[in-house]
This record gives structure tokens, C-alpha cells and sequence, in this order.
């Protein structure tokens, strides 16, 4: 039985996407080089700090440090988060966020995103009140599909990580579930183009077909 769910955030619960395509592509005028479609969606689940070692690597002419790269994404990042108005919870997880609290599921959330990004989001929506972990992809050397921010994730749950699922919207984000030997949820996100889930072992288009009852209930 499943005792804990395991959240990715962006193209899950939330779509930052436009505001982190917007500072990125902002950023890369910046710099003066030309990140195809393609490459930036290959990026979909990595941390910043990884899309800059990756980007530094295939342009030679970046010679700012990681660091340095890092956080004038975030500034840019930040500004336009901060005023953008139209930015809401995907259509149906704050349902399935309060089902799943209320019927004592376990709720973390694991995302490649900064501390201060998954921070602001949170109290934005005020999502803090039913997670009781928050776990950050800044805080692991590699991004997924490594699985080490699952396996993290996993390590505080209050069951074993046979009792744990996660959720996830991108070809990463499953590979990583998988290679930490989790039961994976993918979910079909409108706002995550040209992600591979087949991989999944449930893949869900709409939220409404999950509730708390369902979820207990998966991988048995």
C-alpha cells in the first residue's frame, strides 16, 4: 500500500516553464550564443547549475563561472516571477494535494528547481501546510536522470520505498524514478513538450484520474 507520494514540481504542480524559458533565453542573448529547441528541451529536469556546466561545455566562448551564471538567471528569474500575474496550480493537483493530505498520505516534494524557487512557489500557494519534506535539486552534485534525488526523497519517508510513488512530467524526471527503483506516475503535463514516459509505470493526461483511495492502492 502506498504511504507516500513524491512530487516533481514543475509540469506538475506548478508551470514556471515560460518564466524559466523567458530568463533563460534572456540570459542566452546575454551571453551571445544560440540554444536550439531541441537542446533547451533536452535540459527539461536538470537543475541550473547542470544547464550551465552543460551549455559551458558546448560553447567555449561562456567563460563566466557557474556561479556567476547561476545567479543572474535567478535574478532575472525572480524579477519576472514576481510579476507575472497569471500563474496558477495545474488543473486538478490542489485537489489531489488535499485528498492525499487528508487521508494521511505522506506528501514530498522533490524538484530540480532552486530552494528559493520551490520557497517562493510554496508560499505563493501556500503549499507548505501539507509536505512535509521539500528536497532540491541544488543540493545534488547531478541532475536527473540521476536518482539520487529520489532515492533521497525515498530515505525520508515515514515507510519503506516500496510504499512510495512518484510523480513526474519529464523524460528525466522518469528515468530518475525508475533508476531508484521507485513505482512511477507520469503525467501527460499540457506545459512538458516532447517528454518520453514510457518508462512510466502509470501514465495519467488529467489529475481527476487519480485520488487518494487510487494511489493507496498502486504498485500492490
Amino acid at each position: 500500500m502506498i504511504k507516500t507520494v513524491i512530487f516533481d514540481m514543475d509540469g506538475v504542480i506548478v508551470d514556471t516553464e515560460p518564466v524559466h524559458r523567458y530568463a533563460y533565453y534572456k540570459q542566452f542573448s546575454e551571453l551571445d550564443i544560440e540554444v536550439s529547441e531541441e537542446m533547451y528541451t533536452s535540459f527539461t529536469g536538470f537543475s541550473t547549475r547542470n544547464t550551465f556546466q552543460t551549455l559551458k561545455g558546448h560553447f567555449p566562448t561562456i567563460t563566466l563561472e557557474v556561479e556567476d551564471l547561476i545567479q543572474r538567471k535567478r535574478t532575472i528569474f525572480n524579477d519576472a516571477f514576481d510579476t507575472k500575474e497569471d500563474l496558477y496550480l495545474l488543473e486538478g493537483v490542489e485537489d489531489l494535494i488535499k485528498d492525499l493530505y487528508a487521508s494521511g498520505i505522506q506528501l514530498i516534494l522533490a524538484s530540480s528547481a532552486s530552494k528559493v524557487t520551490i520557497e517562493r512557489v510554496f508560499s505563493r500557494f501556500n503549499l507548505h501546510q501539507y509536505f512535509t519534506d521539500l528536497v532540491s535539486g541544488e543540493d545534488f552534485p547531478q541532475s536527473k536522470p540521476n536518482p539520487a534525488i529520489f532515492l533521497h526523497a525515498a530515505s525520508l519517508s515515514k515507510a519503506p520505498k516500496e510504499n512510495c510513488i512518484v510523480i513526474e512530467d519529464s523524460t528525466n524526471g522518469v528515468l530518475a524514478a525508475k533508476g531508484a527503483d521507485i513505482f512511477c506516475v507520469g503525467y501527460n503535463s499540457p506545459h512538458s513538450k516532447m517528454q518520453d514516459l514510457s518508462a512510466s509505470d502509470l501514465i495519467i493526461n488529467d489529475f481527476k484520474e487519480l485520488n487518494a483511495e487510487k494511489i493507496s492502492q498502486l504498485g500492490a
